[in-house]
């Protein structure tokens, strides 16, 4: 018998945490409806402007995923203050990493924005936006450790309220700075980091509130960082493989890439509905690994992992159903909606692999093997993915290249998870997982 968790904890995780994985997106809504009204220079900037920032974040995403799972294990054995003090020296972390790229950043903001955009106005004004919205770094790499270390202690609802608060200031804020103070797209930068300076303030409060030692621990630091070096490595495969994938479609066709486009960013966003669950993942078999249960950690692998296949059948039954109508949402080019069912049915037919795929990520995560992990991807990678792409641009396979690269990527992925979780080797007990 293997023990199970009530579907009513694992929602009560995952719920809030799906909240804070939004709660970005839906900021750079507003600020792009909002900055989109200055004219087409700005809009561009912005867009160049936040692809760097996205990349910069997306790049140190160990500051959470790898501070939840050290910290649900101490968690799990009942050692509470050690956990938020994994948060302490993440956020140490985060303060360090985020002073240094503020200063590379300067330096590189002009060769990075003419490299993107070529030089001209969108540069000139993306490195003006970006000039301003870096002093914002070290607050978001903050609000990502604290994430980390409160999902760990099982408390997703508390980073919901801290960014949302954040956000819903700084987007009220946004259209004041740009139109009602007349500072242009420089506003949204300020406005930008407004943001995350109010929701690492609340991050750091409630670190202070724990009364724990707040004093840097190098090795502790040190562990987290290599922890944090296959998740770097991870997420550097996956840009590499979309990165790829949408320059082979920009030379395939203006109507390829504009299709790829909508077909990516909905693939994008159900990544992040799905990703919920595996925080919950985390959070959950860290603590049952780090209480020295193991079969309860295999249970609610199992269970989670259910779970996700039905969520990515239902999500995928909800956009095969939409077929026909969603992509008229995001554009009227004949061309492009001609060229969307190439990709679309892939998207649609992935989505209970992913729902499988992310779900096993979780617990792996969660159970610290980060480095099957990264394995795992990168041979995903130069196996499947980028293969198929590069070859789809060689052979003029367009999309159906492209998505039958992704669709190998993650038919790999799923095969080295699923191995994994079968086997003995993840489910290691202890605390902390060095």
């Amino acid at each position: 018998m293997t023990e199970r968790a009530p579907l009513r904890q694992i929602l009560g995780l995952a719920v809030p945490a799906l909240g804070v994985l939004a709660a970005e997106p839906l900021y750079l809504l507003v600020d792009t409806a909002v900055v989109g009204h200055l004219g087409a220079v700005p809009l561009g900037a912005l867009s160049v402007g936040a692809i760097v920032l996205a990349q910069v974040s997306t790049q140190l995403t160990f500051l959470s995923y790898g501070t939840t799972a050290r910290a649900a294990r101490l968690h799990g054995a009942g050692r509470r203050d050690a956990a938020v003090e994994e948060g302490v020296q993440a956020t140490w972390l985060a303060i360090a990493v985020g002073v240094l790229l503020i200063v590379v950043g300067q330096a590189l903001a002009r060769p990075v924005a003419e490299l993107l955009a070529g030089a001209g106005p969108v540069a000139d004004a993306a490195v003006g936006w970006l000039r301003i919205a870096l002093f914002g770094v070290p607050f978001i790499l903050v609000t990502m450790a604290g994430n980390g270390w409160l999902r760990g202690v099982q408390n997703t609802r508390r980073p919901l309220v801290y960014v949302l608060v954040g956000n819903g200031i700084s987007a009220a804020l946004c259209p004041v700075l740009v139109y009602g103070m007349d500072w242009g797209l420089e506003g949204s930068a300020i406005a930008n980091v407004a943001a995350q300076v109010i929701s690492a303030t609340l991050f750091l409060r409630a670190l202070r509130a724990e009364h724990v030692a707040l004093r840097p621990a190098p090795a502790k630091m040190r562990a987290q960082l290599a922890l944090g070096r296959d998740l770097v490595l991870r997420s550097l495969a996956f840009q590499a493989c979309f990165v790829s994938a949408t320059a082979v479609a920009a030379h395939t066709s203006t109507a390829a890439v504009g299709a790829h486009q909508i077909v990516l960013q909905l693939w994008m966003f159900l990544a992040l509905v799905l990703d919920s669950l595996a925080i919950a993942a985390q959070s959950l078999v860290g603590a049952a690994l780090g209480a020295g249960r193991a079969r309860r950690a295999r249970g609610l692998a199992w269970q989670i992992t259910r779970y996700g296949l039905v969520f990515g059948i239902g999500l995928g039954l909800v956009f095969a159903a939409l077929a026909g109508v969603l992509p008229n949402v995001f554009t009227s080019d004949a061309s492009v909606l001609a060229a969307v069912p190439h990709a679309w049915w892939f998207f649609v037919a992935l989505q209970p692999i992913a729902g499988v795929v992310f779900a096993l990520d979780g617990v792996l995560l969660g159970a610290g093997d980060a480095a099957f992990l990264r394995t795992a991807t990168l041979f995903a990678a130069a196996v499947g993915f980028l293969p198929l792409v590069w070859l789809s641009l060689a052979f003029d396979w367009g999309l159906v290249g492209i998505w039958t690269g992704l669709s190998l990527f993650m038919v790999i992925r799923l095969g080295t998870v699923l191995g994994r979780a079968r086997s003995e080797g993840w489910a290691v007990l202890g605390a902390v997982r060095a």
